[in-house]
């Protein structure tokens, strides 16, 4: 297919020029960038990114290619959902030649195929210094018709990207129940191969419905304030006494369950070297993280304590209740794609939730 002439256009005003590449259809979004060097498939299906046009800042793109896709996408690790989740892509320069035992596609052809729109040939560095300074702003590209600005946190969209009916996995002999807001394959991986039965609910399930030894809150898109459905499940677990982790997020949700507050941040952590400091050992870590929200640390209730920190910014990326039983992080100890040096979280949930 022949490229086109595609253009990015700020709500600020700002326009930046550019080629099409994947499917060439006008879209709108939030801005929003990203600086990790690779998992350029895992980022494009991660429903966290749900709504949003992703900047990739890593200047060479699509040179591994994509993977084949799979009905099942448990099955391919590369992929974190069954279909690309961003609005569209932005990148510096493209490489339609790719090299990669596993691939057998490049990315051009893999957006094109999902129906996403993209453009290269961006100052990327510009535009992230842009975003930086002034914050996340909503932006479009324009391919042929002009489109509308559109800001996808004024729209739930965690309905978007939940599932629509239970779903289970593994076999193990205790189940965990799931709460989806737009959960990650990996993290379900994580739990399938340390032998628990999943079962994948809805974000907005009454749990009262359901019997299980623990409850994972997932990872997901838009603004935690707009699932108090959500919200409400986790305050009644945590009145059961029942063990509860969230990551991103769920994070996001048991905090303001337990009392907290939440905010947006000026452009978000997005990357897979963010440092973190464990807050009781002094250990620091470097993680994975999507997120544009953040937990609001000062309004804690005093039997909960501040779990991990953001050695950046001093946000707050993790809280742990005095029992020991509920406790969530705002990164992704999964990883996928990202550093694994904070998987050993997995393990110590698991330990409780076995109890």
């Amino acid at each position: 297919m022949k490229n086109r002439m595609a253009k990015l256009v700020l709500e600020d005003g700002n326009v930046f020029e550019g080629i099409s590449f994947g499917y060439p259809l006008s879209t709108a979004g939030e801005v929003v960038f990203n600086t990790g060097m690779t998992g350029y498939p895992e980022s494009l299906t991660d429903p966290s990114y749900f709504g949003e046009i992703l900047v990739l800042t890593y200047p060479l793109i699509g040179n591994y290619g994509v993977s084949p896709s799979n009905e099942n996408p448990s099955i391919n690790p590369d992929f974190e959902s069954d279909r690309i989740q961003v609005s569209s892509l932005i990148v510096s320069d493209y490489s339609e030649s790719f090299s990669h035992w596993k691939s057998d596609r490049s990315l051009g052809d893999w957006l094109n195929q999902q129906r996403v729109p993209a453009i290269h040939g961006i100052d990327t560095r510009t535009l992230t210094k842009i975003l930086r300074e002034k914050g996340t702003m909503l932006g479009k590209i324009v391919i042929d018709e002009d489109v509308d600005f559109f800001d996808p946190n004024q729209h739930h969209l965690v309905s978007q990207v939940s599932v629509k009916e239970p779903q289970i996995y593994g076999k193990g002999k205790q189940r965990i129940a799931l709460l989806d807001c737009g959960c990650k394959m990996s993290i379900i991986s994580n739990l399938v191969v340390r032998e628990f039965e999943v079962l994948r609910l809805p974000w907005d399930t009454d749990l009262r419905n359901y019997d299980f030894s623990g409850l994972l809150i997932s990872n997901g898109p838009g603004n935690p304030e707009m699932c108090p459905e959500a919200i409400q499940s986790a305050k009644y677990i945590l009145e059961s006494n029942i063990p509860i982790f969230g990551i991103c997020l769920g994070h996001q949700i048991l905090a303001l369950a337990a009392g907290a507050k939440t905010y947006k941040l000026k452009y978000g952590h997005r990357s897979q070297n963010q440092p973190v400091i464990d807050n009781p050992s002094e250990r620091c870590y470097i993680t994975s993280q999507n997120h544009g929200y953040a937990v609001d640390a000062d309004k804690l209730p005093e039997d909960w304590k501040i779990w991990f920190t953001n050695l950046n910014d001093q946000t707050n990326e993790g809280i742990i209740h005095s029992s020991g039983r509920f406790m969530s992080v705002q990164f992704h100890p999964e990883a996928a794609h990202g550093p694994v040096e904070t998987m050993f979280i997995f393990d110590k949930i698991m330990e409780i939730f076995r109890r």
